[in-house]
């Protein structure tokens, strides 16, 4: 009997120990990056060409961060996080062309929807996403926009705090400018709906410097950034999709850089530094490395404890970038019957949970899809609500632009990223009045050798793929000259 229980507690310890093996187990590689959304695939990625070793840590289950498709074998798939891309965004169509993927454009054939106090229109869109308005209310916009591409033209895309007039522009919010130059209500209403559409949050809540260093951003070296190029579809950004769904760029980049390299389920607590190494800990492994990424948004960053601690300028950073507000519902069919009727699937409500909609039918037409953003101050509304209460004012909207034909969606799809434990809103993090110029110099800037990535970081196209891409481009470049 004593043996037996001495075999059986001996047996229990082994076991034990085997656990406690394996959660502390340290794999050693040159580089360690938290986060495998497109920021931290595309430093591994320069990494591995420069024949560096590395591993990426990923709180989630699979690649892709804030890029989700939502599959239909045979068919085609559907994006539940971001989706577009468009002329200027060169390193996201680089990386297209590279991985052997395709794009197709967005549909746009055909009159839009345009919902108001109550009563619908069909229009052609002649004004890149203005929908008919007043002569005044044209006028007024008009003016609007040729002065804040104006003022986003002095915008220094690298350091935007030493932009002329940057602490004037960032103690202001957005808001508050619109306020001074527009009067009219129908453009009021208008630029509601485009701010939230453009960084999913309120007018309120951005300051003007961060704003017009989105605008500015929003171009390449020879093409200047524009308001009209982020609203617009043909030639803008939304003006194509990929084939086979965004996320696929995350898959095939991930494929190639090897599964192997990638460790899923592993959220990271801590990265201690000592005897010249960091040490990146998680629920599930440690990994020792010679330098750090954090490819992750800077309000997520504040979740990890750093030792010793970051400088006070970079907690405090992380502390005051809140993240936008946003969802995606995508009303499914058997076919997009609304182009038999001469309409292209895109609509603006001044009104419901969707204010904004397009035509995400796959390219080969195997099935229809509309899709909508949940935006800023629609999406907060619905922090309470159930997934089928959503469903249900989705399609509310929906059959606000197009009418009772929508009853005939097969199914609803929703993704809630507010929710979403490791993203908790989307598409980027921004900076309220006084951060960027007060904090602006830390959100790059490596502290030893732990590098910032995310689209957050980019020069231009924050917010999007393209951001995303250029800013682990960037920390990869960094690691690489200082190794």
């Amino acid at each position: 009997m004593y043996i037996c229980r001495v075999m059986r507690f001996s047996l229990i310890a082994l076991f034990a120990y085997r656990i406690v093996c394996v959660q502390c187990s340290i794999h050693e590689v040159d580089v360690a990056i938290i986060g495998g959304g497109l920021a931290g695939l595309s430093v591994a990625k320069d990494l591995a060409t420069a024949n560096k070793s590395f591993a990426i840590l990923e709180a989630r289950s699979r690649v892709g961060g804030r890029l989700l498709n939502a599959n239909f074998p045979g068919k085609g798939a559907e994006e539940l996080g971001g989706e577009y891309v468009g002329p200027t965004q060169d390193r996201v169509l680089a990386l297209i062309s590279e991985l052997g993927l395709k794009t197709y454009k967005t549909f746009t054939a055909g009159d839009s929807m345009y919902y108001r106090n109550g009563t619908l229109q069909r229009y052609i869109d002649r004004f890149g996403g203005i929908p008919p308005v007043g002569i005044g209310s044209l006028l007024e916009l008009a003016g609007f926009m040729n002065e804040i591409n104006t003022l986003a033209s002095t915008i220094n895309l690298e350091e935007p705090w030493n932009s002329p007039n940057a602490t004037i522009l960032d103690s202001m919010t957005l808001e508050t400018f619109i306020n001074s130059r527009i009067f009219t209500t129908e453009s009021r209403m208008l630029l509601g709906i485009v701010v939230p559409g453009i960084l999913s949050v309120e007018a309120r809540e951005p300051s003007l410097l961060y704003a017009l260093w989105g605008i500015a951003g929003s171009g390449n070296a020879t093409t200047p950034g524009s308001i009209g190029r982020l609203i617009a579809t043909d030639e803008g950004a939304q003006d194509s999709r990929l084939i086979g769904g965004s996320q696929m760029l995350a898959i095939k980049l991930a494929e190639n850089l090897g599964r192997g390299n990638i460790f899923f389920n592993a959220p990271v607590r801590k990265v201690k530094f000592e005897h010249a190494r960091y040490t990146v800990t998680s629920p599930t492994l440690n990994i020792s490395a010679k330098h750090v990424v954090v490819a992750i948004s800077p309000p997520l960053a504040s979740r990890i404890v750093f030792d010793p601690p970051l400088p006070a300028g970079r907690a405090q950073l992380n502390q005051r970038m809140p993240i936008g507000a946003i969802g995606k519902a995508i009303a499914i069919f058997p076919r997009p019957w609304w182009r038999g009727q001469g309409l292209n699937g895109a609509g603006i409500s001044d009104t419901g949970a969707i204010r904004v909609t397009y035509d995400n039918s796959p390219p080969n037409v195997s099935f229809g899809a509309l899709m909508g953003f949940i935006e800023a101050d629609e999406m907060r509304k619905l922090d309470g609500a159930s997934d089928d209460e959503i469903k249900l004012q989705a399609k509310q909207s929906f059959i606000n632009l197009f009418g009772s034909q929508v009853d005939t969606a097969t199914e609803i799809l929703i993704h809630r990223w507010d929710t979403d434990q490791f993203s908790r809103g989307g598409p980027a993090a921004f900076m309220p009045p006084g951060v960027l110029t007060q904090y602006g110099p830390f959100l790059r800037a490596p502290v030893g050798r732990i590098h910032f990535a995310g689209t957050e970081t980019a020069v231009r196209w924050i917010g999007y793929m393209d951001g995303a891409i250029s800013s682990g481009e960037r920390a990869a470049a960094e690691i690489l000259d200082n190794f």
